[in-house]
């Protein structure tokens, strides 16, 4: 799916300030400097008309190329003497220019019919904003993302660290491997075990590639649509249409949603249309095995287990040691 109508809106609004900003620079300073240089004002009409001129020659004459020509050096010749007497008056020698911030694009987000990369970039980071407002995006990256805070044993016998390094390498692999072909993922594991962490990580990676990312809670996200499916639409983020059709979902906190008929409908709703949209889902729950049997019925459980990749960490809330480690 495309980013969301809003996320294009923003982008052009911000290209606009963009020329605004150097559109009011330009009058501000070419103020400054005929205050200061009398002359310029003579040289830019003398610009003008020339520039005038050469449009009339190029739908008057049939070969108006010399005449142009003559025209543009005239117009080279005046130009390099504004250049001049900027310089010996303290100003830059194109201050008199819009100062672009992408200078491909001239701020427009477009070259030709081609999105600018600048455009792209701009895209992108207003994605990452969205989740921002959420959630830590920044501060959850593959990079900061640290096993040695989890034991290297527990009373079971097994490896919290070791089941993270697995977890860890998997996840960043599916980042790195993201398309709109990836597979679905559950991260189940007790609360503070990183399961946010790494699925933000994963938002990061995927909103670089260019896609469109949907991040929220299963209580916040479930809250919205039931808001929307009564008709109370102020006030929400989250809407039906989007988070079906986002290029990826991340569902966190799956279980911490408040249980009614309504709630269980629209998970298994959500889940079991984009296993057929073929649109991956990341999920997140504090919830075992047999705690997801229990709060859910059997087809949200079987399409959980019969059509994710589970990933499980183990071990306890690592944001005390965390803590301490500060």
């Amino acid at each position: 799916m495309p980013y969301k109508s809003e996320v294009y809106q923003r982008a052009l609004n911000v290209l606009q300030h963009r020329r605004d900003d150097s559109t009011l620079d330009v009058t501000i300073k070419t103020r400054e400097a005929m205050e200061k240089i009398p002359e310029l004002e003579g040289l830019q009409e003398q610009l003008s008309k020339i520039g005038l001129s050469i449009s009339k020659l190029m739908f008057r004459s049939e070969n108006p190329q010399q005449e142009v020509e003559a025209l543009q050096e005239q117009s080279l010749a005046i130009q390099e003497k504004k250049k001049q007497l900027l310089k010996e008056n303290g100003f830059a020698e194109n201050a008199l220019e819009p100062q672009h911030v992408c200078p491909v694009c001239r701020d427009t987000g477009f070259v030709g019919d081609r999105m600018c990369n600048c455009h792209r970039e701009l895209l992108k980071e207003i994605e990452r904003d969205n989740i921002r407002r959420l959630a830590p995006i920044d501060e959850c990256t593959f990079d900061n993302f640290n096993v040695d805070y989890y034991p290297n044993t527990d009373e079971f016998g097994g490896s919290p660290r070791e089941t993270a390094k697995i977890v860890f390498e998997r996840c960043r692999e599916y980042a790195q491997r993201f398309d709109l072909k990836s597979a679905n993922l559950f991260l189940m594991g007790g609360t503070g075990l990183g399961k946010t962490h790494l699925s933000l990580a994963i938002a990061n990676v995927a909103i670089n590639k260019g896609y469109a990312v949907l991040y929220g809670t299963a209580q916040n996200i479930l809250s919205d649509l039931q808001s929307e499916n009564f008709g109370r639409l102020d006030n929400i983020y989250y809407n039906e249409y989007d988070v079906l059709h986002a290029d990826l979902l991340i569902l966190d906190d799956l279980g911490t949603e408040f249980k009614n008929q309504y709630s269980v409908a629209s998970i298994y709703n959500i889940i079991n249309t984009r296993i057929l949209k073929k649109l991956p889902t990341i999920i997140s729950s504090n919830l075992d095995y047999d705690e997801l049997e229990e709060k859910y019925d059997q087809r949200i459980e079987s399409r959980i287990i019969g059509e994710y990749s589970i990933l499980e960490l183990t071990g306890k809330d690592i944001r005390y040691v965390k803590l301490r480690n500060k």
